[in-house]
């Protein structure tokens, strides 16, 4: 099994929120008639920017020393990254093409949000720098919250 460098770990962390980024704009294009939906992704895209930066400069500050305890970390940021959401940018974009509709839409969200969070407790696991990662996981569970209370409010089952 192929060990991840804490900088290859916090590049995927990048790499995801931009994945997010993608998705919410072209979630609120594709929904721009619906104002709640388009009005809750065009805020959920912002963040996913604000995230990716803050990845960047988290990146900048770890640097390439491994932490203690790395083994264990990379083992499980390996098996996250070989999940449906990480495995490539391809697999997430394919999937996007697939939703038709605000329920596909906001499901997969909430599915890519968890998907996300579980990866960033992992980063945070590894890192000196906690303040920095649990800013982005309360942000992230905020984006669950969000998106539950739309799925509530909206769609019903």
């Amino acid at each position: 099994m192929e060990r991840f460098s804490i900088s290859e770990v916090i590049e995927q962390a990048v790499r995801t929120e931009k994945l997010g980024y993608d998705y919410y704009t072209e979630m609120a294009e594709r929904f721009r008639e619906h104002a709640e939906l388009r009005n809750l992704f065009e805020t959920l895209a912002k963040k996913e920017l604000v995230h990716e930066e803050r990845f960047r400069e988290l990146k900048e500050i770890v640097g390439e020393e491994e932490p203690e305890g790395w083994d264990e970390v990379s083992r499980y940021m390996r098996a996250m990254v070989e999940s449906e959401f990480f495995l490539g940018s391809e697999k997430a974009l394919a999937r996007m093409k697939e939703i038709s509709t605000v329920e596909e839409a906001v499901d997969y969200a909430l599915a890519f949000e968890k998907e996300t969070l579980l990866y960033f407790i992992g980063i945070r696991r590894a890192v000196k720098e906690k303040d920095v990662v649990d800013e982005i996981i309360n942000e992230e569970q905020s984006h669950i919250m969000w998106l539950n209370s739309f799925r509530t409010k909206f769609i019903r089952k």
